[in-house]
């Protein structure tokens, strides 16, 4: 021990102390005796102050960042330590970098470095040739001790029986084989996520569906609990990870996850992330034990959760968003192949293509108005599925029938398991003996516990029997039937929201490519089975939306309006059954904005003696005769005039009222009056 002088026993000895993994920690307790064991030896060396750093527990020494060594180092700069203790080097380091930026250290300040076999002095160009060669073997043995184990573990799992953890819904039925879960609660939860994820076609509206129902989903304890399997309110990755998990295909899979090494503030980050393409995969192998679906459902899945991802992948529809517009996610521009946009003016959806507009400011390619590409590609769909609308309304029987089972069959099972488990904490209470109360007050706390679960659970499951809809009655069926006969009446019903459309038309629908050819649309239909349906759609001239009003009663107001005002024609329109394009009724304002938008001039009083024409009572008086006798000649023919529409004043011309011809039918009319009867009272008079 000549290498230890008075100036290192003046300084402090460090003892370092390390172990690689959390296991280590926890189950290799002889290793962390012989480690703080060199704390004794450095005080029979002669060491006064002795520091133990043991902050690296559980941390390997493979170049990741570790506090203590810092620490270790620090001091070593400061120079207040003597000596670095530790059992061998390859629990200082087990890189080069960190190795010989140590030995570099002691050299400089005169440190010493002691292990089980002796005393170094990193000064010493011997010392410094052996610690260094203790360094690259130190090295050397995890790369080799990495590199066996890895080998080993990817020659296992190519035959499948590798199994560093077991996902909820299954168990280790022997060394090399996993079997599901004999917990009949646990694979109905499973199964039922899957279900609804076939219904409700997106994670999120799973999610919901199960918060909302207060569903619970079985997970796995961590440690040694006695309870593998604890239930929880479930969360998106839980519901995600079940979905996407080729475990419960049936499928053995290894390799999912991607490793890269990048360096930051000097450390060496491993950085892993999930592979979606199973092809990528490094062991793949289907059927290896009994799953919760097939696997062409699974590939399903994951192609649908992929689709559903809105802008993170070019030719991904999106998951159904609120609005009106049905073609949301489907369209495509035919000249730059980007997907379609939906903006809403007004409560009507316009579909346009915004891509070359935002990144590169060019013009858009494509815009138009939505309402008739929807109407005409819903009837598509509608033609297409008019053959299963029966089969159909048989699945809404059975779905009507089926209402609320779901959530039922969670809730018995859960009411079993908890009655069981009130039934064990009332054994547990009998079997303690009664005077020793420190237990049995804490076992009558459990049973109570129970029994309250058990109640709670009753209520709830009573709750859900007494509001449970009645069975199909023969009514129901016969409307159901009827529905599934014509597909528009179900389609158009109030039931059926645009939610319902989509999903109905994104089963059938691939996508959708459209172009703007002069005043059409050009539309070619891919459907889910490889078909290709050409479509041609009539645009919207310029400046017109599905809100505009027809031309024929802009023409019958432009009409109109020369002859009278507009609180006149508003009732006019509304007598003959005329709304605005909103579906309202007319009003003076109304057609006064009217109007305005087509330029017509409003009416002036003498308008019609200008241009000289005359109503009917205009014409009686110069005729001397009675509006009657006016409508009779109009009627036969006599007395020329012209109308706009029915319920429109007569347009007579002032021309046609000098006729010699009209003026002798009025005369000869006038002469067919009886003459005025002497004993008549006149009523004015009385």
């Amino acid at each position: 021990m000549t290498k230890i002088t008075p100036d290192h026993l003046a300084r402090g000895a460090f003892v370092y102390i390390r172990q690689s993994t959390a296991m280590q920690v926890a189950h290799n307790l002889e290793s962390q005796r012989r480690q703080y064991g060199l704390a004794d030896r450095a005080r029979q060396l002669g060491w006064q102050d002795v520091e133990v750093i043991d902050d690296d527990l559980g941390r390997s020494g493979g170049g990741t960042r570790r506090p203590g060594f810092e620490r270790l180092l620090a001091a070593i700069c400061e120079g207040r330590v003597g000596a670095v203790m530790s059992v061998e080097a390859s629990r200082l380091a087990r890189n080069g970098r960190d190795w010989h930026t140590l030995l570099e250290f002691c050299g400089l300040v005169g440190t010493v470095i002691i292990d089980e076999d002796g005393v170094y002095d990193p000064a010493s160009p011997n010392d410094r040739l052996l610690l260094g060669m203790k360094g690259t073997m130190s090295e050397m043995e995890l790369s080799v001790f990495r590199q066996r184990s890895i080998e080993a573990m990817k020659q296992k799992a190519g035959r499948g029986e590798l199994f560093l953890t077991v996902a909820v819904g299954y168990v280790k039925g022997g060394r090399d084989n996993i079997e599901k879960d004999p917990d009949r609660r646990v694979q109905e939860a499973i199964a039922l996520v899957f279900r609804k994820f076939t219904e409700l076609q997106t994670i999120r509206q799973v999610l919901v569906w199960l918060r909302q129902e207060k569903i619970l989903l079985p997970a796995l304890t961590v440690g040694d609990a006695a309870d593998r399997v604890i239930w929880r309110a479930p969360v998106y990755p839980t519901v995600h990870h079940i979905l996407t998990n080729p475990v419960y295909a049936g499928a053995y899979a290894f390799g999912r996850r991607t490793m890269r090494v990048v360096i930051e503030d000097g450390r060496k980050r491993i950085i892993r992330s999930m592979q979606r393409d199973w092809r990528c995969w490094s062991v793949l192998i289907p059927d290896h034990h009994e799953g919760y679906i097939p696997w062409v459902e699974f590939e399903r899945n994951q192609h649908l959760i992929a689709d559903n991802a809105n802008g993170k992948r070019f030719m991904s529809r999106g998951a159904i968003r609120r609005g009106e517009a049905l073609l949301a996610g489907l369209l495509r521009c035919a000249r730059c192949g980007r997907k379609l946009h939906v903006r809403y003016s007004d409560g009507a959806p316009r579909y346009q293509c915004v891509g070359a507009f935002n990144q590169l400011a060019a013009p858009r390619c494509i815009i138009f108005s939505g309402a008739r590409p929807d109407r005409m590609v819903s009837k598509e769909v509608l033609d297409r599925l008019q053959p299963l609308g029966v089969e159909a309304a048989l699945a809404g029987i059975d779905a009507r029938s089926q209402k609320s089972a779901e959530k039922r069959t969670q809730l018995e099972f859960a009411l079993r398991q908890t009655r069981y488990e009130a039934v064990r904490a009332q054994r547990q209470y009998d079997a303690i003996d009664p005077d020793n109360r420190l237990v049995a007050e804490e076992l009558e706390r459990r049973w109570n516990e129970r029994l309250v679960a058990v109640r709670k659970l009753e209520v709830e499951l009573d709750q859900i029997s007494a509001g449970t809809e009645q069975a199909v009655t023969g009514a129901d069926r016969g409307r159901l039937m009827t529905l599934g006969r014509d597909l528009t009446i179900a389609w158009d019903s109030p039931g059926a929201t645009p939610a319902t459309h989509k999903k109905i038309i994104r089963t059938v629908i691939s996508e959708i490519i459209v172009d703007v050819v002069g005043d059409t649309l050009e539309l070619v239909i891919h459907w889910q089975g490889g078909d290709h349906t050409a479509l041609t759609v009539k645009k919207n001239r310029h400046g017109r939306t599905d809100w505009c009003t027809d031309d024929d009663i802009v023409d019958l107001v432009r009409a109109l309006a020369r002859h009278m005002p507009d609180q006149t024609i508003a009732a006019v329109l509304n007598r003959l059954g005329k709304s605005t394009s909103h579906g309202h009724s007319w009003t003076r304002g109304s057609v006064c904005s009217l109007r305005h938008q087509n330029a017509v001039a409003i009416h002036r009083p003498g308008e019609r003696a200008e241009r000289g024409e005359a109503t009917i009572n205009e014409a009686a008086v110069a005729l001397d005769i009675s509006a009657t006798t006016v409508r009779r000649l109009i009627a036969s023919g006599a007395l020329p005039a012209t109308q706009p529409c029915k319920g429109a004043p007569w347009i007579i011309r002032q021309a046609d009222l000098a006729c010699a011809s009209v003026r002798n039918e009025a005369s000869a009319r006038r002469s067919r009056r009886p003459a005025p009867d002497d004993h008549q009272q006149n009523l004015a008079l009385l």
